[in-house]
């Protein structure tokens, strides 16, 4: 078909692009219209002006090569309308036709004014010379041209209903024009390329040219040709406004049979080239996914390993492993712009395999086999890494705590205590142990996390199949690292121990200390009780012979308990020599306390021996005088006896206590961190007799 239709484009010899200006003069159009014999009416619009007779030759050329054979056969009417120009004009442009078309010319009209050349008519005679012209010429006027032609064939310029618009027509004519070279040149560069792309898929290994491309864009090309095929089947081109408006006026032109065709034509082997463009999209898609899986396998395998087999230490602190972090970070971002190429190739092939061949399934399953397995292998490198460095951070963190911790305590242990009080040096013993259990549970979690790191190194993915153990070089000093650091620690906490061992015994014998010089001072605060006691409140000597008895006992069960109260300040207060000793340091108040416990315990033992002696003499007294008041006759001896009782009584009442400091007073009442001194005199008669009662006695003190 391809062959015809070039045979048929080589009869036009020239396009409307080429005379386009000529053809825009309109100096001679088909209408569309048909004569009575169904031949073409052809019309020559002659205007005032002077005619190019080389441009109307050009046109009748042009516009004679429209037609086909069979409708050139049937004759063609020309309408020469010579109303606005000259006759020598007209008379030259029907000569001009026995040139140009003397064969399909088998009517010419020419249209005169209705008064200017009826005396010129006998000059010259067209249908005498119709043999020699070879068709008939007719001098009409325009009301009487449809003697010849229908009017419905004919354009409102010569009172007919025909519709023509010549601009149009002319735009239409390019359209069909550009639309057949366009699409017989697709047509030619369609077919190469298919005919090419047969030969190539002999030899699989030559390379398709997928740069081969149309010069002209199909999908355009098939959107011109459709739109023309609609207007040619609305009977709008060369029809009523200029190329087939009589029945079978489509056939006659060739224009929508031809453009029909075309289409068809272009369809197919569009159709086919489309399908080879798809495979060899195809498969240029899976060689650039080919190419692009390598890159990533390659780089991942190489750099990107090489880099991770490099980043092997922990860091011995923890500022070392924060920059081991940022650099691993580094790392991964390298690596991450790797996988998105990775995911992105994973789509690819699974939409590939969604629609591909057998042939194409294989390839990319083993493509996204290895390129999945390279990419799951080197992210696990990277969680192990990240797994480790996190471990290796909270281990140093830990490091760095408890390191802190044990300055802490050692710095506490170093201090000088100089507690000011027992309560003050219970807080400080508590805070001590608080360190130290602090240090304990750092201790313990500083193991811990050591245990985690060394598990998180052992448990790294290894590089490839041959390798079951992890590398021995790096890998054995990291852990070489860790147990000299836990070991340091474990030293370290053992000689804060032993410090606080020690620091607790100080401690606890300074609490020790400071409450035996307490206790001390609260014994000789009781004595100073009990002999205030003894001064103002044993006074009274008895009526009788039992009521002084019962003193006597109370009064000796008084000086026990003031007894046991001295021997319990004594040792007190030996112990306390004993702790300064120890403690190497001397005692704020025990300096003082055991004179100040003596000179009580002295006056407590006059005044108790002062009062032990008034009770015996009292009980004597009274003995001596019950004797005599139970006898029914009383002797001289007797009553001398009691006589003598009473007088030694009150001697010994009349007599002042003198204690042994040497000064005439009854007692020194020591109260806490004062003295005072009271003198009691005795205030009993030295003439009292064995009549004064005895029931008041005067106080000792």
């Amino acid at each position: 078909w391809t062959t015809r239709m070039k045979l048929w484009m080589s009869n036009v010899n020239m396009e409307a692009t080429t005379i386009l200006p000529i053809l825009k003069k309109k100096l001679a159009f088909l209408s569309g219209g048909k004569d009575r014999r169904s031949g073409l009416i052809l019309t020559i619009p002659l205007s005032s002006d002077q005619t190019s007779m080389e441009e109307l030759s050009a046109t009748l050329d042009y516009l004679l090569s429209i037609p086909s054979e069979k409708c050139k056969a049937r004759g063609f009417t020309v309408i020469v309308d010579g109303r606005k120009s000259q006759w020598n004009i007209v008379k030259t442009v029907v000569l001009m036709l026995q040139n140009v078309i003397p064969a399909e010319v088998s009517l010419v009209c020419v249209v005169k004014p209705d008064e200017f050349w009826d005396k010129k008519v006998t000059h010259f005679c067209f249908w005498k010379e119709k043999d020699r012209l070879g068709f008939e010429v007719i001098l009409v006027s325009a009301n009487k041209l449809t003697r010849y032609i229908e009017p419905c064939q004919l354009t409102d310029d010569f009172g007919g209903s025909l519709d023509y618009d010549h601009s149009d027509w002319l735009n239409k004519r390019l359209v069909f024009e550009k639309f057949t070279k366009e699409s017989t040149s697709l047509l030619d560069e369609l077919s190469i390329i298919n005919e090419s792309d047969k030969s190539s898929t002999v030899d699989k290994d030559k390379s398709a040219d997928c740069a081969l491309l149309p010069s002209f864009d199909p999908e355009t090309v098939l959107q011109t040709g459709h739109e023309l095929l609609s207007e040619l089947q609305q009977r709008r081109f060369n029809g009523s406004e200029g190329g087939g408006g009589g029945q079978g006026g489509e056939e006659e032109l060739l224009a929508q049979p031809q453009v029909m065709k075309l289409l068809d034509s272009l369809r197919e082997q569009y159709t086919r080239y489309q399908e080879l463009c798809r495979q060899r999209n195809k498969r240029t898609q899976l060689d650039e996914i080919h190419a692009k899986v390598m890159q990533v396998v390659t780089w991942l395998q190489g750099p990107g390993s090489e880099l991770l087999k490099t980043q092997q230490e922990i860091g011995d602190s923890m500022r070392a492993a924060q920059a081991l972090q940022q650099k691993h970070e580094e790392i991964e971002s390298q690596h991450s712009e790797w996988f998105a190429v990775y995911v992105e190739l994973n789509q690819q092939i699974a939409a590939l395999l969604s629609a591909g061949e057998e042939e194409e399934v294989v390839e990319l399953k083993a493509l996204q086999q290895q390129l999945s397995d390279v990419c799951y292998r080197q992210a696990a490198q990277l969680e192990g890494r990240q797994n480790v460095l996190q471990a290796a951070q909270g281990f140093h963190s830990n490091t760095q705590e408890l390191s802190q911790q044990l300055d802490g305590l050692l710095g506490m242990l170093c201090a000088d205590v100089a507690p000011a009080d027992g309560a003050s040096i219970q807080q400080n013993l508590k805070l001590l142990e608080e360190k130290l259990q602090t240090v304990e549970a750092g201790l313990t979690s500083l193991r811990q996390k050591g245990a985690l790191l060394m598990e998180q190194m052992c448990s790294q993915p290894s590089w490839s199949l041959e390798e079951t153990e992890s590398p021995a070089g790096e890998q054995q000093d990291n852990v070489q690292h860790i147990q000299a650091v836990m070991e340091e620690m474990q030293l370290r906490k053992q000689r804060c121990e032993d410090m606080v061992d020690v620091r607790r015994l100080k401690m606890l014998q300074m609490v020790q200390l400071f409450k035996c010089e307490e206790d001390a001072l609260q014994a000789v605060e009781w004595l100073g009780e009990l002999l205030d006691a003894l001064l103002k409140t044993h006074v009274r000597l008895g009526e009788d012979t039992q009521e002084t008895r019962t003193m006597l006992d109370k009064h000796r069960k008084f000086v026990d308990v003031a007894q046991s109260t001295y021997d319990y300040g004594r040792q007190l207060l030996q112990a306390t020599v004993v702790l300064c000793q120890s403690l190497r340091c001397t005692t704020r108040s025990s300096g003082d306390t055991l004179p100040r416990l003596n000179r009580v315990w002295k006056q407590f033992t006059v005044s108790t021996e002062e009062r032990q002696q008034r009770l015996e003499l009292t009980l004597t007294f009274h003995t001596a005088a019950e004797k005599v008041l139970q006898l029914e006759c009383v002797d001289a001896e007797s009553l001398d006896e009691v006589d003598s009782s009473g007088k030694t009584l009150l001697d010994r009442l009349t007599m002042p206590v003198i204690f042994p400091d040497g000064y005439l007073y009854t007692h020194t009442h020591t109260h806490t961190h004062t003295h005072k001194t009271v003198f009691v005199t005795c205030t009993g008669d030295p003439h009292l007799n064995h009549n004064h009662n005895m029931s008041n006695p005067s106080p000792i003190l």
